[in-house]
């Protein structure tokens, strides 16, 4: 199985890949530039060699980038959306020189608008900045969320609604990207074998779950149904070792890579997670 985490690009591309390592990854997530601002440079040829290198050594993939919290495309504010526009743009060329499989993008919130319109106004941003630029064997992942406030993304069918529309807009390769945490704040009860399978029928009946490519595996601090985005380290919050021995053992989804984005203070939080993943897993 491909098990791993999120980790840090600010010294270089290659350390965070050495770090995905040295924790006992096989697969890793970062940022491709800072999450918190709108600006961001062009990643250097010498760090992507050194990055594709590492990546090759130690048998590292894929390689998932997060995009920037900042993004919304789906806003109607003028400056928000330009901003946006030109910051997603920014991504996709970042990720096809960098050598990345896949782009996790929040579908962002459709504030001031109904959710028809925000769904349509965010598949107006994506082939906006996807206009006149290379996808470079990047495919773009819709992230499912909790729904909270305004947000985009809690049901499947909203997810497959944006790639449906997309498909007329522009051809650039979109998938999906499940946040265990999400799923469950969102009311989906992946912690039970019941609701699991319910879980995954669905996401088979209206997504595809081939489409599926990555799982962020987070614990969810809150409840059931609560919409609260907040990530737990495995096994300490509401879906529990024994929910996540179910998930990472589903025959659906043990080709799938496993992502952590869970609360990590140091290394040692990191590897318990990690080795977490790893032990239940293989669990009977």
């Amino acid at each position: 199985m491909r098990i791993g985490l999120h980790t840090s690009g600010v010294k270089s591309l290659e350390a965070a890949a050495l770090k995905a390592h040295e924790l006992g990854a096989n697969t890793f997530q970062i940022f491709s530039a800072s999450p918190r601002m709108w600006r961001a440079g062009t990643p250097k040829p010498a760090d992507v060699k050194s990055l594709r290198a590492a990546r090759e050594l130690f048998d590292l993939t894929p390689l998932v980038i997060h995009v920037n919290y900042l993004a919304n495309l789906a806003s109607i504010d003028p400056e928000i959306r330009a901003k946006s526009v030109a910051s997603f743009r920014g991504e996709l060329e970042r990720a096809a020189i960098i050598g990345a499989e896949y782009l996790v993008l929040h579908p962002g919130s459709y504030k001031g608008q109904s959710l028809e319109q925000g769904i349509e106004a965010f598949v107006r941003g994506l082939a906006e900045a996807a206009s006149g630029t290379s996808s470079g064997g990047v495919t773009v992942l819709l992230e499912n969320t909790v729904g909270a406030g305004n947000q985009i993304g809690q049901r499947f069918e909203e997810l497959r609604r944006i790639r449906d529309l997309a498909a007329g807009e522009s051809e650039l390769p979109i998938g999906y990207c499940f946040d265990t945490c999400h799923l469950f704040a969102a009311g989906f009860d992946v912690a039970s074998e019941s609701g699991l399978e319910q879980t995954l029928e669905a996401a088979e009946r209206v997504l595809g779950m081939d489409m599926v490519k990555v799982i962020h595996a987070n614990d969810s601090k809150g409840a059931l149904g609560s919409r609260l985005d907040r990530h737990e380290n495995i096994g300490g919050g509401k879906i529990g070792e024994a929910g996540f021995a179910r998930i990472l053992t589903h025959p659906a989804l043990r080709d799938k890579p496993f992502i952590l984005e869970t609360p990590m203070e140091d290394d040692e939080a990191a590897r318990r997670d990690l080795d977490a993943l790893k032990r239940l897993s293989q669990a009977k």
